[in-house]
């Protein structure tokens, strides 16, 4: 049998869970450093190793890859979140790994996260994305002030967990000025301000009857 050394093994084929992983990894970096209008599909399919209608196949449009970035985003923030807050042993110490887990994920993803925020004014689908963070992230919240704040009523919790999202986005793009700012030093931040509040709701100053 005549053996042909010219021929090159073939690499193993990846999975096609892997393969999304991959395209979305280029997408969120390339998104980040050059923005959404910017980047073609073109340009992913080539930096992913693909062909365009590969990329196609998989997420539609350039606007299904920016909502994948999205979701991939959402549901990864929410996992890291939730894991925080159970470690916690007190409604207050809760609050503050939760802090600490959403500014440790958004300095993990710092460029792409700036994106993702101010990518909605060019797509409606994309704001609506963003926007299911945010009620993801408050649905959250209401629950672990629930905690602390037995008795008052869901939409003063639905409030207080408003208010402290808007919050984090802010303190967020407040880092993206100051990146020498640690997680744990905007968590400080804002449980001075939050906690501070939220502990007097819960004595009896604060009854409202």
């Amino acid at each position: 049998m005549i053996r042909n050394d010219s021929v090159k093994p073939r690499r193993p084929r990846m999975s096609r869970a892997d393969r999304e992983r991959q395209m979305l990894d280029v997408a969120e970096e390339v998104f980040a450093e050059r923005g959404y209008g910017a980047v073609s599909m073109e340009e992913i399919a080539e930096l992913v190793g693909l062909s365009k209608p590969m990329l196609y196949e998989y997420f539609g449009s350039k606007e299904g890859l920016l909502l994948g970035v999205i979701r991939r985003a959402r549901g990864e923030l929410r996992e890291v979140t939730e894991r925080a807050v159970e470690a916690g042993g007190t409604p207050e110490e809760m609050l503050r790994r939760g802090y600490i887990a959403y500014f440790r994920f958004n300095e993990a993803h710092r460029r792409a996260w700036l994106v993702l925020l101010q990518e909605p004014v060019l797509l409606q689908s994309a704001a609506e994305e963003i926007e299911g963070i945010r009620r993801q992230q408050s649905e959250m919240m209401v629950g672990l002030l629930a905690v602390h704040l037995p008795d008052r009523p869901r939409r003063a919790l639905e409030a207080y967990a408003e208010s402290i999202i808007g919050a984090c986005e802010r303190m967020a793009l407040w880092r993206a000025r100051n990146p020498e700012v640690t997680p744990e030093e905007s968590a400080a931040h804002l449980m001075d301000l939050t906690w501070t509040g939220l502990a007097t709701l819960n004595s009896p100053v604060a009854d409202e009857s």
